[in-house]
């Protein structure tokens, strides 16, 4: 470990070089190897009462988890964490929430985030979580007695698995002291931001084999109702398309969903890079570098942060993103499905767009009598709800003026691709908008297309903000 460390410090002494083209080389360099490691590299750790001592000898070979020597990409580097309260299960979850938390010198919002959590979920999404806080403070005493309050208020989420506590020692991290001082930071906000990257370096580490999928928050954070759900949703809308990182709220590292399997790579990133910057300006660095080259971000926002006082120095924080909603979160199903239109579509507004929950749209010039833009389910589906809105605030003249909104089924295969036979017409837009309810009860089959249909040419552009579908039960299952 601290051979690893040595290689990493030797790289202090080229601060004074350009850093740019040093980065872009070790971060090839490190993304080739990683792309090819086993991702299951972290071992099963064996059980442990929980009542046991908050910390055990420094030296014990139990709860290891393997890094890879950073100096030289080989090896690897045995981390020992403590459990402090709870067991991992045999059983991966669906969504591991990963936490890291230090003392503050005003305010303490972990306990109360630990219950938004619990509380905003339902008997069922409670199944699928695990929490993992991370109390990555040295200052042990504080940890116990933090301990012994999560223990009390959280008993019953610890014994069923649903929580973790875990700490890094202190032996594991690199040295702090005389890091690069980039961006003219002062030493103590220099110390305070690379002792976070290796925080969450090796939370990230930990949650690794726990669940299929990782969300990171913050430890000061409010969560929306059946958040778990809609987070489900939002997965579904993705299936066949390709993602680094999804998020649900626009503030720091609250929200930042990620698949399971590329905690290693973005665990050695931060351990990498660690005094480079800070750690939200690291995930954006890395998702580029795995190739998403724009922010996926949905909203509402399902996370808020609460905290008054921040984890640097107490300083105030009164941050707030006002995309997010407690309540009524309505995120739509909008099943997997392949778009089409013979609109003029401008510049990169293509149709995609306007059926994803990310804050974009479909932007297309001037459409004419008898223009479509059609969906076509990858399956046939039962659809309840259908609401569209064209225009958008800063262009609200870019509406649908004459149109209409149909469904259709009956798909066959064609040269131009796959088309429904049959469609009945639902309704008309009115003012740029349409909203359709009960639609399973109003026909009598399965939905394979929907479709909207240019009833009158119009010189303005056209803008689809938003296409919005929630499913219900088929007919076919319904039969069973």
């Amino acid at each position: 470990m601290r051979l690893m460390w040595k290689a990493v410090d030797r790289m202090r002494c080229l601060r004074k070089r350009p850093l740019l083209p040093l980065l872009g080389l070790l971060l090839t360099a490190l993304l080739f190897f990683d792309r090819n490691m086993d991702d299951g590299f972290v071992l099963e750790a064996e059980k442990r009462p929980l009542g046991e001592a908050l910390i055990h000898p420094a030296n014990s070979d139990r709860y290891v988890h393997a890094f890879p020597d950073l100096s030289n990409f080989s090896g690897t580097i045995n981390v020992t964490y403590r459990f402090l309260a709870g067991i991992p299960l045999p059983r991966r979850k669906y969504l591991t929430i990963g936490l890291s938390s230090v003392k503050r010198k005003r305010g303490n919002y972990l306990l109360e985030t630990i219950k938004s959590i619990f509380d905003q979920s339902s008997y069922e999404e409670l199944k699928e979580i695990v929490v993992v806080v991370h109390l990555a403070d040295f200052d042990l005493v504080w940890c116990e007695n933090l301990v012994q309050e999560i223990t009390r208020k959280f008993a019953h989420h610890i014994i069923a698995g649903r929580l973790l506590v875990i700490q890094a020692p202190g032996e594991y991290y690199p040295s702090l002291d005389g890091l690069k001082r980039n961006y003219n930071d002062p030493e103590d906000r220099v110390r305070f931001r690379s002792k976070q990257n290796v925080d969450y370096a090796f939370l990230l580490n930990f949650c690794t084999n726990l669940s299929h999928f990782y969300m990171m928050l913050e430890d000061d954070v409010r969560c929306s109702r059946n958040f778990l759900t809609a987070l489900k949703k939002v997965i579904t809308s993705r299936e066949g398309s390709y993602w680094v990182m999804l998020e649900f709220s626009k503030l720091g590292y609250i929200g930042k969903l990620y698949h399971s399997r590329d905690l290693p790579r973005l665990a050695h990133f931060l351990l990498m890079f660690y005094q480079e910057m800070p750690c939200d300006w690291l995930l954006i660095h890395f998702r580029g570098l795995l190739a998403q080259k724009d922010v996926i971000r949905f909203k509402p926002s399902l996370f808020q942060h609460m905290g008054y006082y921040s984890s640097y120095k107490g300083a105030e924080n009164k941050l707030k993103d006002d995309d997010f909603e407690e309540d009524s979160i309505d995120i739509p199903d909008n099943p997997p499905a392949a778009l089409y239109t013979n609109i003029n579509v401008f510049e990169n507004y293509d149709a995609t767009k306007a059926y994803s929950s990310v804050d974009e749209y479909f932007w297309g010039k001037p459409p004419c009598t008898g223009d479509f833009f059609v969906i076509i389910f990858n399956r046939s589906t039962k659809i309840s709800r259908i609401k569209i809105v064209t225009g958008s605030e800063d262009r609200q003249n870019d509406i649908l003026h004459h149109g209409a909104l149909e469904v259709g089924h009956k798909a066959v295969d064609m040269k131009q691709g796959r088309q429904c036979t049959s469609y009945i017409t639902l309704g008309e837009f009115k003012g740029g908008k349409i909203e359709v309810n009960s639609v399973d009860h109003k026909i009598g089959f399965d939905i394979e297309c929907v479709r909207i249909v240019i009833t009158a040419s119009q010189k303005e552009w056209l803008i689809i903000r938003t296409i919005s579908l929630w499913t219900a039960q088929s007919v076919s299952q319904l039969k069973k």
